[in-house]
């Protein structure tokens, strides 16, 4: 590095030091009191290597990375054909109407006059044919199969083991009620229980939560929907008891009571010879059954029967009481003698009701099945006392006008037929179904649906030959006599363990629907296919056929 100094004057002191750098450091030989020139000189570079470089040189690491090739692809298309079109509207021409030439009126009178005699002949034979009876045009979609639908429970009432005793259909058929009780033997009169309601058509259902719960202090036996209020609900307790509740109260729902009195139903006595099958059957329930009054079409009174053998008509009154207001009793000593029946044991007077039915073309005929087996025909406008010294407010009358040939055990259930007025069902203990005729005691057939008891049976609202029963082996029954005398269209597997389904009931204003419920404390809602819930054009006719065949 070079370097030039601008010449200056030193000091005395300084001039030795500037002569021995212009001649190379050497101190001069002449002495420090005499100075020299000073002179310019170009010395060599000075460098010193960097340390820290080094240093970090040996630390550093050297990386690289690559991505992967990128694929490229070329492709072209090319149309094979193409075309040009051009479209020009034509100018609109205007439309003439043809005129509308004035009828000629005497010639049109002429023309009716002259078929008039024709067409009022074509349309009396139309109103007289049959062809289409009971038709009805089914606009909604074909079901082919039997589904399930809803599968209901009340999870308290199943935690204590009970039944599901009765279901029933509110007036709207949007809503399901059910009864828990239990049909076993034992002492249930001071068992808690539940009546509970589903509405169907409410949006978010949840089948474990119902849309009402009324606790009960006894256990419920059956239940029943008014005919035409959709939130009143009557039942018959163990104890004998009817009430009636309504569901839109959820506070208060107790509407009615009979209450425990001399007219009140009492438990029935069993004696061991009078019927072995009670130790293993379940006990007849009461049953309950809305009428409506004979001056009042509108009002309606609620009828219970019991193995009391008493038949009793209810009426609210004021206080939220139910009053007698009529009553039966069957009497084994005024039973009519058209048939043979077993001997009853000794002592005993009254035959023990455990099922009811109603004509559904003469309110006041009705049909009772008994502990006896045997089904029988009753009138509410029966007059002669019946021979009781069961206590009663009012007088009791002896309803039976005719005995049927029974069954082989207690019969369960009754059901008339909405579609002829001497045809009934019953179903009973020995897995058999009858049906009869008002007109014979022995039965027109009789079907074995079941090696275990028969609980329920029902004939269909919509289909003449259609009938349902809910069998002690777990399954639902549906049977169409226009396919088959012998043998179920369909069986439906209601309870996986067998247990036994105790009531079934069809819903007649959705008439796909049938509610059934089980020991399993469950209310299982079948959707029917529509072999089941539309008619067909003959139905009718061939059941009137077989009522008359039977009959001659």
């Amino acid at each position: 590095m070079a370097t030039h100094a601008p010449p200056r004057q030193l000091g005395p002191a300084g001039s030795a030091g500037a002569k021995a750098l212009a001649s190379g450091g050497a101190a001069s030989t002449e002495g420090p009191e005499r100075p020299g020139p000073l002179q310019d000189e170009t010395l060599g570079v000075a460098s010193v290597p960097s340390q820290w470089r080094g240093v970090q040189g040996i630390r550093g690491e050297t990386k690289s990375c690559q991505t992967a090739s990128i694929a490229t692809a070329e492709a072209s298309a090319q149309t094979r054909k193409h075309a040009d079109a051009e479209v020009q509207t034509e100018v609109p021409e205007p439309v003439s109407l043809p005129s509308v030439p004035r009828y000629d009126g005497p010639r049109l009178a002429a023309f009716l006059r002259r078929v008039e005699a024709m067409v009022t002949r074509e349309l009396n034979k139309n109103w007289q044919s049959h062809a289409f009876d009971g038709f009805e045009v089914n606009w909604a979609e074909q079901q082919q199969t039997v589904t399930c639908l809803h599968t209901l429970g009340y999870p308290p009432a199943q935690g204590q083991g009970l039944h599901v005793t009765g279901v029933s259909w509110n007036t709207t058929g949007s809503v399901v009620a059910c009864a828990y009780g239990r049909l076993d033997d034992g002492d249930w009169s001071t068992l808690k229980s539940f009546v509970c309601t589903w509405n169907l058509d409410r949006r978010g259902l949840n089948p474990q939560r119902p849309s009402a719960v009324v606790e009960v202090p006894s256990a419920v036996m059956c239940l029943a929907f008014h005919p035409t209020q959709p939130s009143h609900i009557a039942g018959g307790l163990y104890s004998g008891e009817v009430l009636v509740w309504d569901v839109s109260r959820p506070e208060d729902p107790l509407l009615w009571r009979t209450g425990l009195t001399d007219d009140t139903h009492t438990d029935p006595v069993y004696q061991v010879g009078q019927a072995s099958f009670l130790s293993v059957a379940p006990r007849p329930p009461v049953q309950v059954v809305w009428l409506p009054e004979p001056r009042h079409s509108h009002r309606f009174q609620v009828l219970s029967v019991a193995a009391d053998g008493k038949v009793l008509l209810w009426q609210g009154v004021g206080a939220g009481r139910l009053q007698l207001s009529a009553g039966f009793a069957l009497a084994v000593q005024q039973l009519p003698r058209n048939t043979k029946l077993k001997k009853p044991p000794r002592g005993e007077t009254e035959v023990g009701a455990t099922a009811v039915a109603f004509s559904s073309f003469d309110p006041s005929l009705f049909v009772l099945g008994t502990e006896g087996g045997f089904p029988l025909k009753c009138s509410l406008a029966a007059e002669e006392a019946a021979l009781t010294r069961m206590p009663s407010s009012v007088p009791l009358r002896a309803p039976a006008q005719f005995t049927f040939s029974p069954h082989g055990g207690p019969v369960y259930s009754v059901s008339c037929s909405p579609f002829h007025r001497n045809l009934f069902l019953s179903a009973g203990t020995d897995g058999h179904v009858h049906l009869y005729s008002m007109l014979q005691a022995q039965p027109l057939t009789s079907l074995q649906l079941s090696h275990k008891y028969l609980f329920a049976v029902r004939w269909s609202p919509v289909r003449p030959l259609v009938f349902a029963a809910a069998s002690g082996e777990g399954d639902v029954q549906l049977f169409d006599l226009q396919k088959s005398s012998q043998k179920p269209t369909v069986s439906i597997k209601q309870t996986q363990d067998e247990s036994p389904v105790y009531c079934l009931e069809f819903n007649h204003q959705q008439t796909q629907l049938l509610a059934a419920g089980d020991a399993k404390g469950t209310v299982k809602v079948w959707q029917l296919s529509s072999e089941f819930s539309e008619q067909g054009p003959r139905e009718t006719e061939d059941l009137d056929q077989l009522a008359a065949e039977v009959a001659t």
